[in-house]
């Protein structure tokens, strides 16, 4: 019978139903579902559905300067600078046209009443298992990372720590950014004790919360709170608390569980199930629950489809910061608002892809790059008649900047088809932004050394010239700030990082550009910048505004986004 019950229960999670919101004729009765061992291990598991990978259809750099995409749906409204409450759900996690992981508000609430169901049940059953402790800590673990990616969107939530039956008549009001950060902190603590230290990506339980995972988390709550964007009060006490929680990690646990992983590129592009002391906690996949990301974001060489799953092609706003290999510096420098080469990096215009940052080859396919033993043709001739293969012109389905993305796509040794699915983990948190974190708190802390230690640490791995000890205030934090772009790139950061440093401004007010190649009859190629996007950013988009349906139905009592009320 207990097989039976587990059976339904599991279809159940795979058409994504409530089990606890179904009619008791075509479900499980709730009191069964706690009575049972199976049952409420396979609930639990459930509940990590509430981690939001990144492998979607519409990934979050869309919505950023990372990217240019000829048709980004719902996404639109991020660099178009129309979102408004009334269409801010077309940027939902759940919106197919949409996505990127924004607009959580409804997933998330739904998610938390899961988690808190959970947790009251685990107080009331009579049932006793071994790790049990270790389950209600993940419990708190997966509550905690959800509040704070509410904080992050839109700076404040309402903090809810009980479920309540469908149907109650119940408003919610948003408690405080310090006071989500306080819950989350509690939420964290309580969870350490009981979770193991840490889990190597090759077990079966990798993938689950951990001690380690927790001390990431309160790294970047720490960071993002003491942020010009949540720090209102510029209190350098937040710097100080995001320092000692990036060093705690450090100190505790690198290098003997975790460490920078030696290869930049197979860092992001190997199976779940390899070996990698990098990566703290990920999203694992099987062959019979995966993804297909390089099929959604390579072009129609390999069979991207109709502009949208192929559309997320790099932009020339993300490639002219990869540093020049050679001199370590940047090509370009910004004067007045104008972005000019920069004569001491060794730049050439005309051979723009020479002696790059290697984390450039590594994310991002060129003109006259190779991948899977093809070299990408995206040039036009100059009578504009004949053009490379992978070229927009030759197919919609080539992205217009003509670069595609390389990142997280399968080594070499991958065979590329959409009759397979592929298993590459999506990473939550991994050692190269623990040590960002950590780099710019100490730099905001006034300790430019161990900033730029931090930051050399980073690049090293990649062999790239240090940042010398003659690079200091503005001028550093500038060179910070790009290293986490490029570091970090299409791993959901730099959508938030833009904001919290509240530079978004002047960044996201820039347009998006692509490279045109002009090939000559005699092979000689030269390269223009061209504009494909004036993106719009206004001051209330900092944080996202919560949708008006959402305030409707609270009868006032929920208060709309900061920025959006000011």
């Amino acid at each position: 019978m207990k097989k039976f019950l587990l059976f339904i229960f599991t279809i159940s999670m795979v058409t994504s139903c409530d089990i606890l919101d179904i009619t008791p004729k075509d479900r499980i009765t709730e009191d069964v579902v706690w009575e049972d061992e199976n049952l409420i291990r396979a609930y639990h598991t459930n509940l990590y559905n509430s981690l939001l990978h990144g492998f979607r259809q519409n990934m979050q750099s869309k919505a950023t300067d990372e990217v240019y995409c000829t048709n980004a749906g719902g996404m639109n409204i991020i660099p178009y600078g129309t979102i408004t409450p009334d269409n801010v759900t077309t940027v939902s996690s759940t919106d197919w046209a949409g996505g990127g992981n924004l607009y959580i508000w409804d997933t998330a609430f739904q998610n938390i009443r899961k988690i808190n169901i959970f947790l009251e049940q685990m107080n009331l059953t009579a049932i006793s298992f071994d790790d049990k402790d270790r389950l209600i800590a993940e419990a708190k673990f997966l509550r905690a990372y959800v509040y704070f990616m509410l904080l992050a969107r839109f700076g404040e939530a309402p903090i809810i720590e009980q479920s309540y039956e469908m149907g109650t008549d119940v408003k919610f009001t948003s408690n405080s950014f310090d006071e989500c950060v306080a819950f989350i902190e509690k939420d964290i603590s309580e969870a350490m004790p009981a979770l193991p230290v840490a889990y190597n990506t090759t077990d079966a339980n990798f993938g689950r919360a951990t001690q380690s995972a927790c001390q990431a988390l309160l790294s970047r709550l720490y960071l993002y709170a003491a942020s010009p964007l949540y720090n209102l009060d510029n209190d350098i006490k937040k710097w100080e608390k995001a320092s000692i929680a990036a060093k705690t990690f450090i100190d505790t646990y690198v290098p003997n569980t975790y460490d920078l992983h030696p290869d930049y590129e197979t860092c992001f592009n190997q199976p779940s199930g390899t070996a990698n002391k990098e990566i703290i906690f990920a999203r694992n996949f099987t062959a019979s629950n995966g993804h297909q990301a390089p099929m959604d974001n390579l072009n129609r060489r390999y069979g991207g489809y109709g502009g949208w799953w192929a559309g997320n092609g790099p932009s020339q706003n993300l490639v002219d910061d990869y540093d020049m290999k050679s001199t370590g510096l940047p090509p370009f420098i910004w004067v007045n608002g104008e972005q000019q080469i920069n004569p001491e990096s060794n730049y050439d215009p005309q051979n723009p892809y020479n002696d790059r940052d290697p984390r450039f080859y590594a994310t991002v396919i060129y003109d006259g790059g190779t991948y899977h033993g093809d070299v990408f043709e995206m040039w036009v001739s100059s009578d504009q008649k004949t053009w490379g293969i992978d070229n927009y012109r030759q197919n919609g389905d080539n992205p217009m900047t003509n670069y595609v993305l390389r990142k997280f796509m399968p080594d070499e040794n991958t065979p590329l088809s959409w009759q397979m699915t592929y298993t590459i983990p999506w990473i939550f948190f991994r050692v190269g932004e623990i040590y960002l974190n950590y780099a710019e708190a100490e730099f905001e802390l006034g300790h430019e050394d161990v900033c730029r230690k931090y930051i050399n640490k980073i690049r090293q791995r990649v062999d790239m010239p240090d940042i010398p000890e003659t690079v200091t205030g503005e001028e550093l934090r500038t060179r910070l700030y790009n290293e986490r772009r490029v570091e970090l790139a299409f791993e959901e950061h730099r959508y938030f990082d833009v904001r919290r440093w509240m530079i978004a401004m002047d960044v996201d007010n820039r347009p998006i550009r692509g490279m045109t190649i002009i090939k000559e009859a005699d092979g000689k190629k030269t390269y223009k910048v061209e504009k494909l996007l004036d993106r719009v950013f206004k001051p209330q988009m900092y944080l996202l505004p919560i949708a008006t349906d959402e305030i409707r139905k609270n009868d006032g009592k929920l208060q709309q986004t900061r920025t959006w009320r000011e």
